[in-house]
């Protein structure tokens, strides 16, 4: 599945969160929505890129690192994908090793990059200081916070699904977080959650999600790019400015590709109904849960207390932001929402005498 659908709703529920505690963050994330939502995926998932390139079509196909042996346009051949740069050739493969661990901070490191993982315990102070120079470094905008803010939901969501850290309580099917159980948690999420609580038109975000420029301070908080501001130092170590110029390219093709992606994956998630008006998935979706229709998907999500698991993550996530502010004295400085006249109030105050 696509990873697209959790992480996008942690960040959604994250952000509900913030305002429910009046963080001087909520209103950046909701006046920069899509650059948030953005950053709660691209913001991480730098392996967001074809596999492979249809022979017959010329259109590329497939999903990062997952092999792709015939193309699904055709059914023909297909040619690896990969980037040139500088005399060598980057396969998707090769750009996940280099760069994953960089955007995921915690875990997800290859080889000798391995000892500049961040201990849990350092997270927070790390997105402070990329926080603290983004405002210093790269001007006074605040669409890059709010993008910075939706990478950390990523680091958070990943974390705790996958196991990394402790914090979640969910055995859905097989498990916390498996490919037979992965289809289950989209699916739910997508419709029951998505669309029938929150009313999302799920269409219009992700395609103002992959529309979202790149935002430079990527760059500086994978720390591929010459050592600077807070960041730098103090966490000065695992810097490789000779990988900036492969990255931007690949910062660049994550959207573009993510924006070819997105109505397939809306399209794979679709239900019909079935001639008793039941609602129904595809086959394949079916297959990876081990054969459960829609309906017992929905059952066994409620049996794990499946929603419950998603009220977790949006407060573990609030609870970073919170510890952010409290080491971010720019933060600190911003209005609360609380400042923030409605039409109402304004309605009263300049009601005519």
């Amino acid at each position: 599945m696509s990873g697209l659908i959790g992480h996008t709703t942690y960040a959604m529920l994250a952000a509900k969160a913030a305002a429910q505690r009046q963080l001087p963050v909520s209103p950046i994330i909701q006046r920069n929505f899509a650059s948030y939502l953005a950053g709660s995926y691209l913001g991480s998932d730098i392996q967001t890129l074809p596999e492979a390139v249809c022979i017959d079509t010329g259109q590329e196909v497939g999903y990062g690192t997952v092999p792709v042996k015939k193309s699904p346009i055709t059914g023909g051949a297909v040619r690896p994908w990969k980037i040139d740069l500088d005399g060598k050739s980057y396969r998707p493969s090769d750009i996940h090793s280099l760069f994953y661990g960089r955007a995921h901070i915690v875990f997800g490191w290859r080889g000798e990059d391995k000892r500049h993982a961040i201990a849990w315990e350092d997270v927070p102070e790390y997105i402070s200081s990329v926080v603290g120079d983004a405002i210093e470094l790269f001007g006074p905008g605040h669409r890059q916070l709010a993008y910075i803010f939706g990478w950390a939901t990523h680091v958070v969501g990943d974390s705790l699904i996958k196991s990394v850290h402790p914090g979640l309580h969910l055995h859905l099917i097989n498990g916390q977080y498996t490919p037979q159980n992965r289809p289950i948690q989209d699916l739910v999420t997508f419709h029951e959650v998505g669309v029938r609580e929150l009313g999302l038109d799920w269409a219009a975000l992700l395609h103002d999600l992959a529309e979202t420029p790149v935002e430079p301070v990527q760059v500086h908080y994978m720390r591929c790019k010459k050592k600077n501001g807070r960041l730098g130092a103090h966490f000065p170590d695992g810097w490789v400015p000779d990988r900036e110029k492969l990255l931007r390219i690949v910062l660049a093709k994550n959207r573009e590709y993510q924006a070819k992606r997105t109505s397939g994956i809306i399209k794979d998630l679709a239900l019909t109904k079935d001639k008793n008006g039941i609602l129904n998935c595809s086959k394949e979706l079916s297959e990876k849960t081990g054969g459960l229709t829609y309906q017992e998907m929905i059952e066994a999500a409620n049996k794990a207390n499946f929603r419950h698991t998603l009220w977790e993550m949006g407060e573990a996530i609030a609870d970073l932001f919170e510890n952010v502010v409290e080491l971010q004295e720019h933060l600190q400085e911003m209005p609360t929402p609380t400042s923030d006249p409605s039409w109402e109030v304004l309605t009263r105050r300049w009601r005519k005498n």
